[in-house]
């Protein structure tokens, strides 16, 4: 699983991250944010990619689980 940290970025960096990790191929992710646009836009990507996205939010900052 990779794991991507991109707590103090805003759009579209976290997605532009996100699709770079999607290159490599791997089957799962994680994605960590902290805003809500970061997150919407994110999960919208993912779930365009083919992706299954759960979400899990402590103390302001959201970890997307992202899987095929």
């Amino acid at each position: 699983m990779k794991i991507i940290d991109a707590r103090g970025l805003s759009c579209p960096e976290p997605v532009i991250l996100t699709r770079q990790a999607m290159a490599s191929g791997e089957a799962s992710y994680q994605v960590i944010v902290d805003n809500n646009t970061s997150k919407e836009n994110v999960t919208r990507y993912a779930h365009h990619q083919g992706y299954k996205v759960s979400i899990s939010e402590q103390d302001g900052e959201y970890t997307l689980s992202i899987s095929k």
